[in-house]
């Protein structure tokens, strides 16, 4: 994409795509900020500690409203390998994942180190933002999968047994290479959520997840989105609890007014996977708006703000930036450093080459992103 930026991308095009990217992280970190609120707490708690409607705005957690979760660092972390991978293809290595898996271990380091740590060469700028150093309930698979430098593959993943939503929670960038063809993004996602998840559906439900969004972020709706998933996902081994959890989300959509038993149904009510990946394109589906479809998806036994991330970054790529309930964002944590690497991103998927080449790179640009 970045040698052909010129030809491919007019001014309008790059501002829709920027308004999805904006609106994909932005909407991906209030979800997960709304749904930390809810975290832990049961339906019947929140309606009591909230009112019938249960948790409708977001809430203290973590000591402050608008504080996110895991799930929108390493989403954060998954941005920066994207861009480095595009950097470093001017040297002729190119292979995302190894990328990809790299940012993560650079996450990982913000849940051991106290802040950040001056002396790795590799940092770039995002690793050097001390808000990022902070436990927000990290999934387990995450921290034992990036315990050490080993990467984990289709053939030889780490936790062949994780089920969880740990990988699917950060797989949404995967899905703003509108560039590449849809095979192309189910495979890197489901290729990086073996770096932590080996259970086949929770792979499959990243790669779907992505697909969806990628979809989304071509402008295309949910329905056509998620079509899209769901045919990508027919020709692999042990995609039929995916598939079929999708299929279930869809059909939900004309068994009535939405509600959280029907999320709970879907399977908002435990951490797998492909039941989060589930209730969260049917909030995405039948929400009126941004606020309606992440107050939807949050109001469950649940993990809250798993379902709450996952559907903001559908709504959000969907949308763009400024579908987004304006109040929230003023509260959300780190909303700087989430748009400065949208708008990076941006700039990295539509003018690349302006940036960087085999001859000649930008060095601001190298010393954000190094090659490494």
């Amino acid at each position: 994409m970045a040698t052909t930026a010129a030809a491919v991308w007019g001014r309008a095009e790059q501002q829709d795509f920027r308004a999805r990217v904006r609106g994909c992280l932005l909407g991906g970190a209030l979800g997960d900020a709304l749904g930390a609120g809810g975290d832990g707490r049961t339906l019947a708690e929140l309606r009591e500690a909230h009112g019938p409607d249960g948790l409708g705005d977001p809430v203290p957690a973590f000591g402050r409203r608008g504080a996110v979760t895991a799930a929108t660092q390493m989403a954060l972390f998954t941005v920066d390998g994207l861009i480095r991978a595009q950097v470093r293809r001017d040297t002729g290595a190119w292979h995302p994942p190894t990328d990809v898996h790299r940012a993560h271990l650079r996450w990982a380091a913000t849940q051991r180190d106290w802040g950040p740590d001056e002396r790795r060469k590799d940092n770039g700028w995002l690793a050097r933002e001390e808000w990022l150093y902070a436990r927000r309930n990290p999934p387990r698979a995450c921290l034992t999968g990036l315990g050490d430098d080993l990467l984990g593959t289709l053939d030889k993943p780490k936790n062949p047994d994780a089920a969880d939503s740990g990988a699917l929670v950060r797989s949404a960038p995967f899905g703003l290479l509108v560039g590449w063809e849809p095979q192309l993004v189910c495979q890197l996602a489901v290729e990086c959520a073996a770096q932590t998840h080996g259970a086949p559906a929770a792979g499959l439900a990243a790669g779907a997840f992505a697909v969806t969004v990628h979809g989304l972020a071509r402008g295309g709706s949910v329905e056509a989105a998620v079509a899209g998933a769901v045919e990508q996902l027919a020709v692999r081994p042990g995609h039929e609890p995916v598939s079929e959890a999708l299929g279930r989300a869809l059909g939900a959509v004309r068994e009535g007014a939405p509600d959280a038993d029907r999320v709970t149904a879907l399977g908002a009510g435990e951490d797998l996977a492909e039941g989060q990946l589930a209730a969260a394109v049917y909030c995405a589906l039948v929400g009126e708006d941004v606020r309606h479809g992440l107050r939807l998806a949050v109001n469950h036994d649940g993990p809250s703000a798993v379902t709450g991330a996952l559907t903001g970054a559908l709504l959000g790529a969907l949308h763009g930036e400024t579908a987004l309930p304006p109040a929230w964002l003023a509260e959300l944590e780190g909303r700087a450093t989430v748009l400065e690497l949208a708008d990076d991103f941006s700039m990295e998927m539509t003018q690349g080459a302006a940036l960087h080449g085999p001859a000649e790179s930008s060095p601001g640009w190298l010393a954000r992103y190094p090659r490494g």
